[in-house]
Order: structure tokens, then C-alpha cells, then sequence
């Protein structure tokens, strides 16, 4: 599933054909996805200006003018395709109609971003965009870990007295917001963490080093476009770059990258997921 360095970019890569653009026309082609879908869809979304695009956690939120806010869920496999725009030096021709293309939003230059998902793992919902944070997919969510709220002293409370493993701390969403396997992984990784630790065991030396690299591995990942490694793809169409930096996802058996380590990684299974790490130099 995509995480937040995915959804990120996607969303930087509908900003100029949708933020500020009106929706000349849209096209559900089906009653629902992972949940059904808002009745009358299609008509609430025609001539509504998109005022804002902004992401939460895993999710694109679409503010329109009126006074909606349309949620997008990539899930699985979902795509948001841009046809009929310059994009850099290159221009896509709007598409033949795809099997999967289920929600269709022909913008007012001529532009059109079609949400393409094959395994309807995705999800799309519209809500009053005042309050739009207490919709049941985003109120329970925690902090963006590229914002000022996560922070050593916020993430040391969450932490504190917990039983469970760190990996898993940071792949619940109540605790910090969108991260995923390959980006916790790769944090403990870099902060030299063991990722079966017990979350309340790691001292504040240890969490003062995580809170850091966490941004750093996230901000990293987004300058790269992402990690393609199944269904993903830019909104252009292009593949993110970042699993050509990976230390230790989907690297297993090979020699550990961090200077001065003899180690190899080892690939372990963590509440059916699985983990990549270096048994010698984290602890």
C-alpha cells in the first residue's frame, strides 16, 4: 500500500491540474470501491472548484468551493491518472477507456484525472470540509511526522510504559500518521534501533536519534517520487526511485551498509509483515 512518501508526491502531482481548477465534469462509473460510494457523486462533484489539495496520513484531501471536501484513498493498487496536459516536456493524449477506470474528473483546461483501481482497495468519500477532521477515516489519526506536533517529547509519551515492539509503534496510525513498513524499517534502520524492542524500553537518547530520521527517510523518499515496487506510479505515469536507496527492505542476505559493519540483513516476520534489519548494529 502506498505510504505517505507515495501519496505525497501523487498529490504534488495533481496540484497544477486540479488545485484552483473547476471540475467541468465527473464520471463515477460504479457504485463503490472498498466502500460504497457517496450517491449523486458525479452531480455534487461537477462545477465545484478544487480550493485546496492537501494530504492527511495516506489520504488526498480535495477542498471544493462548495464547502465538500473529497476524500481519495489509493489503497492497494489505485492510480490517479493525468491525461490531456503538458507534464514537463511531455503531453498525454486522454487515454481509450480502461476496465478500471471508475471515477473520471475532466477539469476546465482540458486537463482529466482518472482514478484507476484494480483491486477496488481504494476508497473515495465526500464530507462537510468544515469538520472534515472528524470523518471516521481521519479522527483518530496521529501527528504528521513531518510537522512540528511530532516531536522527541510527544513521541517519548506515546512510547512510554508500551509493551509492544517499536516497529509497531510506529505503524500504528494513532500514534504517528503514515508510515508504513518500508519507512519504519528503514528509520530504525538509520537511528540503529532493533525493531523487535519493546517501545517503552527505548531510553531518550535513543528516541531523540529516531525522531530525526524519521523526517530524514521521509523527505528523502519524496524528493525521489516514492518506491515503486508493485502498482505505484506517479500521477505522470513515472515510477518513484527511492527502492533504489533502500539500507534494508528487500534486502535480505546482503551485506549491512552501514561503515564498519559486518552484518547481513536479515528478513524477520513482525505480526505478519515483514522486517528488514541488521542484527549487529541495531540494538
Amino acid at each position: 500500500m502506498p505510504e505517505l512518501p507515495e501519496v505525497e508526491t501523487v498529490r504534488m502531482g495533481l496540484l497544477p491540474v486540479m488545485e484552483g481548477r473547476v471540475i467541468v465534469r465527473a464520471q463515477v462509473n460504479r457504485p463503490d470501491l472498498r466502500f460504497p460510494l457517496p450517491e449523486r457523486m458525479a452531480e455534487q462533484l461537477t462545477g465545484a472548484r478544487v480550493d485546496r489539495l492537501r494530504r492527511r496520513s495516506k489520504y488526498i484531501l480535495a477542498d471544493l468551493s462548495t464547502g465538500e471536501t473529497l476524500l481519495i484513498h489509493l489503497g492497494m493498487s489505485g492510480r490517479m491518472l493525468i491525461s490531456g496536459r503538458m507534464l514537463g516536456q511531455f503531453h498525454h493524449d486522454h487515454p481509450a477507456p480502461q476496465k478500471h477506470d471508475h471515477v473520471v474528473l475532466d477539469m476546465e483546461d482540458g486537463a482529466r484525472v482518472t482514478f484507476n483501481d484494480a483491486r477496488r482497495f481504494g476508497a473515495m468519500d465526500l464530507m462537510p470540509t468544515a469538520g472534515a477532521e472528524a470523518h471516521k477515516l481521519l479522527r483518530d489519526i496521529g501527528p504528521e511526522p513531518l510537522g512540528n506536533l511530532f516531536n522527541e517529547a510527544y513521541l517519548a509519551g506515546r512510547l512510554k510504559g508500551r509493551a509492544m515492539p517499536v516497529k509497531a509503534a510506529l505503524l500504528d496510525q494513532k500514534i504517528v500518521a503514515g508510515l508504513g513498513n518500508i519507512y519504519v524499517s528503514e528509520a530504525l534502520h538509520r537511528a540503529g534501533i532493533d525493531p523487535r524492542r519493546l517501545s517503552g524500553d527505548l531510553n531518550t537518547a535513543e528516541v531523540a536519534r529516531l525522531v530525526p530520521v524519521v523526517r530524514e527517510v521521509l523527505s528523502e523518499a519524496i524528493a525521489a517520487g516514492g518506491s515503486s515496487l508493485r502498482d505505484y506510479r506517479q500521477a505522470d505515469g513515472e515510477l518513484g526511485y527511492f527502492q533504489h536507496s533502500f539500507r534494508v527492505y528487500d534486502r535480505e542476505s546482503e551485506p549491512c551498509p552501514t561503515p564498519g559493519c559486518m552484518g547481513r540483513i536479515e528478513r524477520i516476520v513482525q505480526s505478519g509483515r515483514s522486517t528488514y534489519h541488521c542484527p549487529i548494529c541495531q540494538r
